[in-house]
């Protein structure tokens, strides 16, 4: 796992995500019995744990995304007439 967003990025990802976390932890003590509070607090965390380890799944996965997009359509049909010469 390989960092992929800035110390910037990270930060404004921590404060966000402990912000929407003691938000909804105070709304949650107020209705306990709504399921979606605990559901955005998971979210939240999520966020807090992605600045903290400077990885962001998303942002791995859009990459990868372009790099597919960017490879040559030569170079793919090369590589299946290799597999499977007909």
């Amino acid at each position: 796992m390989k960092q992929n967003i800035g110390i910037l990025n990270s930060m404004i990802r921590i404060v966000c995500g402990l912000t929407m976390l003691a938000m909804l932890t105070a709304k949650y003590t107020r209705r306990p019995y709504r399921g979606s509070y605990v559901f955005m607090m998971i979210l939240a965390s999520m966020k807090v744990a992605e600045g903290i380890l400077r990885y962001c799944p998303v942002t791995d996965m859009i990459k990868q995304g372009s790099e597919l997009k960017d490879m040559d359509l030569d170079d793919i049909s090369k590589e299946g007439s290799a597999i499977n010469p007909s």
